[in-house]
């Protein structure tokens, strides 16, 4: 299985304004310089840079490393767009809700994973879960080491703390729930 590289395509639909304000603003909160969440989320400095900016459109990997080093959910960097769609190399996910609960915050997403390579994501903060539902197609998902597979109707957890991944085995696409359990660090 590999990564998809060579098509790098933005994690964000046109329109999703003030991602750069609130990325900055987080980066402010944590007291952290754009250098040194730039060596914490394994992110170039002028990527980083350009999306505070607003003159750079992340992939989804990109977000989900900023955020884990942030130690906050990507919906904190979403939250103007409560159904906004993220792209990542392989996987398109539209975010359907978004739940706090005390201690706690849960994303649900409805994601499709086309036929092809695999989308390699990076690990979230510690106690990350997730929890994805299989409607149609084969998914192989999980921990990069030892991914799961699960097939219509079938359901499939892991922690989501370590480096993971996500593709669709054989020629049909994956349609599939996903549910991550962001615990507050």
């Amino acid at each position: 299985m590999s990564s998809r590289s060579a098509t790098v395509r933005p994690a964000l639909e046109p329109g999703a304004e003030g991602v750069g304000a609130r990325l900055r603003r987080l980066r402010e909160q944590a007291g952290i310089s754009l250098s040194e969440l730039a060596r914490r989320a394994n992110v170039g400095k002028a990527t980083l840079s350009g999306l505070e900016n607003g003159t750079r459109n992340p992939t989804l990997e990109t977000l989900w490393s900023v955020t884990a080093a942030l130690g906050v959910p990507i919906t904190a960097l979403l939250t103007d767009q409560q159904s906004g769609v993220v792209r990542g190399s392989a996987v398109e996910a539209t975010l359907l809700q978004v739940f706090d609960d005390g201690p706690v915050t849960y994303e649900l997403y409805r994601m499709v994973i086309p036929p092809g390579p695999a989308q390699a994501s990076p690990a979230h903060h510690a106690g990350v879960t997730e929890h994805i539902t299989v409607f149609s197609g084969l998914l192989l998902a999980g921990p990069a080491d030892a991914p799961l597979t699960a097939g219509p109707g079938e359901h499939i957890t892991w922690r989501s703390d370590v480096p993971h991944v996500y593709a669709a085995v054989g020629d049909q696409p994956v349609q599939a729930s996903l549910l991550i359990r962001y615990p507050r660090p």
